[in-house]
Order: structure tokens, then C-alpha cells, then sequence
């Protein structure tokens, strides 16, 4: 088991690229630091990959085995392990591997026809056969703490099964995402809503803040400063947009009280002091803001998107929000350092008591659902 990012021969000066029998993987080390810290506290988390055909889900299960993680795969046993050894990962030993046709006719079968019955009976066989609902219903068995899935399935396929088997968290009302995003610097952000919601309404847009200050939060263990984004600062402009993201910070001012929020606020304002201090002197987020919270979905889109491709910023999610347990989706396109970061954020989540983060006293009334 790795010690520390920095103890790893082969590490880099920055701690984040870490030599493993599976090959070079970049590894945050904020995010290892973490999990290791957590693992010595306590048992060692176990994360569902769905997805165990994957050459990349395979080489990711190696890497969090030997970080302290335990992976639960889904699929043949033998056929798993085989597969693994011909990649190249000779330790499998720490793996659980969890079989279709046994997941389906067990409590976590049970769970996906009970579902099912409710809204989608014609789906059930379906389901029962797809290993991105039945590693939703072993977290909801609690076969395992948490999931990761997406690796070859679009995002919709992935909401659909957390919010059909697990669904939402007591207390919320919307699922949405965030990313968290590591700048160049060394510094973390949380972007929301980059990748579910395409226009919120205010108590929409409120939920997704925080929602994004939990998150943060619970991975970062870095108490959330919160910008609500515009293209306005303190009423320099008038519009319905500004109207929509002023109505959601009183919504989190009068639900979340103990949250450091403000808005409407530009991007310089809210993360450069020198601007900060010109546009809004008297804000207390103004330009040292570490969640980030864009007006729509557009905007957090592109906006994460600039960061990573122009600004050099690591990009982990689309981080899902809401759920009752974690479950994270993945990019088709990622690579097997994607997917052991965002297993790793992912059993954060799981070990980090909720306590821990900014919770709201009110509810809002809107619940997404998934086409």
C-alpha cells in the first residue's frame, strides 16, 4: 500500500504522478493524502466499478487496491481475475468480485424489481442485467459504500440508475452535479452546475450552491466560500438573469445561514482580491471564493471546459449531487488516472460524515428526473 504521495518512488516533484506496477497514474495528492488518512481510521472503503469488461476499470481496480481501496467488480470471477493477470496486475487478492446472475436473484435484485414495479415494470429484466443498476443496488444493499460508472455509458444512463435504486438524499430535492477542479497553483474549486440542469430556476440555482458547498466540503475538508456568478457585480447591471441569482443567495441566506455566500458576483470579483476590493469592498467572499456556482448550465460548461483546456486545470467529475449515496459518472473518454481520482472523491464522499458540510433548514419543492 502506498504511505504518502511523496514516500512513492517515481513521484514527481508535485506529488501527483505515481509509479505503480499498472504503469504511470496521476494521482491527486490531496485526494490520496486523504483516503489514507481515512482508511487508517477506519475499514477500508469498498467502491463498486461497473463497468469490469474495461481494460481501464481493470488497471484503475489495481491502483485503488494498492491506496487502500477495496473494489468491487462486477462480472465473472475467474474470467475478472484472468483478464487482470494477462494486463499485467498480478495482485488481485484484495478485489471482490461479485457475480451478475447471484447480485440478481440476492437483496440487491430484490431492491431493482422493487423499483422497477413502481414506475417501470417493463424494465425490470433489463435492469436486473445491466451492472450500472446493479452496482446502484449494492451500494443501496450496502454490498458496497459507494459507485462508479460511465466509463462506456452516457451520463443519462448512470442519473437514471442512482436516482431509480438509490434514490435522492432525506433533505433534497434536486440532483445536480459539480466538478471539483485543481488549478495549476495547487489550488481546489468547486464548479456547479457543469452538467445536469441546463437553465435553474432560484430555488433551483440555490440547491445546486449548496449542494456544491457540500461537496466541496466533504472532499476537500476546506470550509466552502461560495460565489454566485453573474454578469454583474453588486447591481451594476439590471436584468432577469441577475434578478434569478440575486432571488437564489437570499434562498441560501434564509436556508443555509451559516453559509458564506454572495451574489451576484463577476468571476474576478470573486476570486482576485485587487477586484474584489474596487467592485465590493464590504463582501466577505468576494475575491477568495472556492465554490464557484454558474447562473446555467451553459455557462458551467464551458466554463469548466476553459479551465482545464486553456488554464491547465484537472477537471474530476461530473461529480452527481443529491443521491441518497454517492454515485459518480465517469467520461467515456477517461483515462484510467480519471477513474482512480474520481473513485477516490467518490469514497470520500461515502467516509465524510455530511455533518461536516453546510446543511439547509428549508426545502425547495423541485425534483430532476432523468429522460
Amino acid at each position: 500500500m502506498l504511505k504518502t504521495p511523496a514516500a512513492r518512488e517515481g513521484t514527481d516533484p508535485q506529488g501527483t504522478t505515481i509509479g505503480t506496477d499498472h504503469g504511470s497514474v496521476k494521482i491527486d495528492p490531496m485526494l490520496l493524502e486523504r483516503v489514507l488518512v481515512l482508511c487508517e481510521q477506519g475499514p477500508r472503503p469498498r467502491a463498486v466499478l461497473a463497468e469490469s469488461h474495461d481494460e481501464r476499470v481493470l488497471r484503475a481496480a489495481g491502483v485503488l487496491a494498492e491506496v487502500g481501496v477495496q473494489p468491487v467488480l462486477i462480472g465473472n470471477g475467474p474470467e475478472i481475475r484472468d483478464r487482470a493477470k494477462r494486463l499485467g496486475i498480478a495482485d488481485t487478492d484484495g478485489w471482490s468480485v461479485e457475480d451478475p446472475a447471484v447480485l440478481a436473484a440476492g437483496p440487491a435484485g430484490e431492491r431493482i424489481r422493487s423499483s422497477a414495479e413502481r414506475k417501470h415494470p417493463e424494465l425490470a429484466e433489463q435492469w436486473l442485467a445491466d451492472p450500472v443498476f446493479l452496482a446502484a443496488a449494492a451500494v443501496k444493499e450496502g454490498l458496497a459504500d459507494a459507485a462508479v460508472a460511465g466509463a462506456d455509458r452516457p451520463t443519462a444512463d448512470v442519473i437514471r440508475a442512482g436516482l431509480s435504486i438509490v434514490g435522492l438524499a432525506p433533505g433534497s430535492s434536486l440532483l445536480s452535479s459539480s466538478f471539483l477542479m485543481r488549478l495549476r497553483d495547487g489550488r481546489y474549486l468547486g464548479f456547479g452546475d457543469c452538467a445536469v440542469i441546463p437553465v435553474p430556476d432560484d430555488e433551483q440555482l440555490s440547491a445546486i450552491a449548496i449542494a456544491t458547498a457540500q461537496t466541496f466540503a466533504a472532499i476537500t475538508g476546506q470550509p466552502p466560500s461560495v460565489a454566485m456568478l453573474s454578469f454583474s457585480t453588486a447591481g451594476s447591471a439590471q436584468h432577469s438573469d441577475i434578478d434569478r441569482v440575486r432571488a437564489a443567495t437570499e434562498h441560501i441566506r434564509s436556508s443555509c445561514p451559516e453559509l458564506d455566500v454572495d451574489g451576484e458576483l463577476q468571476f474576478d470579483a470573486a476570486i482576485v482580491e485587487s477586484v474584489a476590493k474596487s467592485k465590493c469592498p464590504e463582501s466577505a467572499v468576494a475575491g477568495h471564493a472556492n465554490v464557484l456556482v454558474f447562473p446555467n448550465l451553459a455557462a458551467g460548461n464551458i466554463g469548466y471546459k476553459i479551465a482545464e483546456r486553456l488554464g491547465g486545470a484537472d477537471a474530476f467529475g461530473p461529480l452527481l449531487q443529491g443521491l441518497a449515496s454517492p454515485i459518480n459518472d465517469l467520461s467515456r473518454g477517461a483515462s484510467v488516472s480519471d477513474i482512480v481520482n474520481v473513485g477516490l472523491i467518490t469514497c470520500l464522499q461515502a467516509l465524510t460524515p455530511t455533518a461536516r458540510a453546510p446543511q439547509p433548514t428549508k426545502l425547495t419543492a423541485h425534483t430532476f428526473t432523468a429522460k
